[in-house]
């Protein structure tokens, strides 16, 4: 019969994992996805290559990981705030923790990832399922926020928000990794009231122009 698990054993282990993960995002930032090596990554774990390939066999195998670390804190992160009463204000906060208050190394990383994606078939597919996650994620609280209030107007389409949305955070990681002067909140209050705005049906994120008032009711015309 085999025997159980040492839990300490597995704690130790994943406690690896994770030093190897925290040291593998140094060492990208640090050197660039492309240039840090395996033995970059062990010498900042502070473990040897070996040892080091026990958990994670390539670049890519530590990408994955680290991709699913990513997931599990969305995850977390979208359970807050459909458990909160008040959805855009849980999904301002959570913007404003990932997008400005963050370290700036965390737009750095993305950067490179995004680099190596445009070259490595295997990369390009981590970004696009990460991408197709958190567009799904987004989509659905924007339907929910929709659900919970009454407003005048129809409002956007939750799937062509969820891509804006998604397109102006990325501008704003670009811009916190390539000037470290940007100051992103003047910046992030700016995306929130636009997307409140499409909530409400004030703003159309597919570009389609208000649709005019009915001249049957010239009550709606003033």
């Amino acid at each position: 019969m085999p025997s159980s698990p040492n839990p300490a054993r597995l704690d130790s282990a994943e406690e690896r994992r994770t030093r190897i993960l925290d040291a593998a995002e140094a060492c990208f930032v640090r050197h660039g996805f492309h240039r840090a090596t395996m033995h970059d990554v062990a010498a900042e774990a502070g473990m040897s290559p070996g040892n080091l390939y026990r958990y994670f066999p390539s670049k890519d195998a530590i990408v994955a990981g680290l991709a699913e670390r990513d997931r599990a804190a969305v995850a977390e992160d979208f359970s807050g705030i459909e458990a909160h009463p008040d959805l855009m204000q849980a999904f301002a906060g959570l913007a404003r923790r990932h997008l400005a208050e963050a370290p700036a190394e965390k737009a750095v990383l993305c950067l490179e990832m995004w680099a190596e994606a445009t070259r490595n078939p295997a990369m390009a597919a981590i970004c696009r399922d990460f991408e197709r996650e958190i567009a799904a994620r987004l989509s659905g609280l924007y339907r929910r926020a929709q659900g919970r209030t009454s407003q005048p107007a129809p409002g956007a389409d939750p799937e062509a928000l969820a891509r804006l949305a998604m397109v102006m955070a990325d501008g704003i990681m670009i811009r916190r990794a390539l000037s470290p002067d940007f100051a992103p909140g003047p910046v992030i209050d700016a995306m929130l009231t636009l997307i409140g705005a499409a909530l409400d049906g004030r703003f159309d994120p597919t570009g389609r122009a208000p649709a005019e008032p009915s001249p049957a009711n010239p009550e709606s015309a003033r």
